[in-house]
């Protein structure tokens, strides 16, 4: 089993600034990807960055050269940077951990943190 805990959202103006952070525990050498999706009101939940095997990175379009995902390690501390952020960001943002152990994959979510990005 893995525990996924958010922070860092909250309100902030356009073109700001927010850090989410989320905190990996349990089975978490089973981990082999993590990443941040979104969700926002009456749409679906979708990737914005990822760490993928072997520490590769992935951004959705729409956040290329805005967003950066890094890790700490020591940590076990996943970090969303947001930067130039739009209305449009404006979302439900998830931390999401996939695993192997066993031979089983599993799924695991965060509860979700806010994001609104409004003047």
């Amino acid at each position: 089993q893995v525990q996924l805990v958010e922070s860092g959202g909250g309100l902030v103006q356009p073109g700001g600034s927010l850090l989410l952070s989320c905190a990996a525990s349990g089975s978490i050498s089973s981990i082999y990807s993590m990443g941040w999706y979104r969700q926002a009101p009456g749409k679906q939940r979708v990737l914005v960055a990822q760490f993928g095997s072997g520490g590769s990175t992935g951004y959705a379009d729409s956040v290329k050269g805005r967003f950066t995902i890094s890790r700490d390690n020591a940590k076990n501390t996943v970090y969303l940077q947001m930067n130039s952020l739009k209305p449009e960001d404006t979302a439900v943002y998830y931390c999401n951990a996939r695993s192997v152990a066993t031979g089983r994959a599993s799924t695991y979510w965060g509860q979700g943190t806010q994001v609104t990005v409004s003047s």
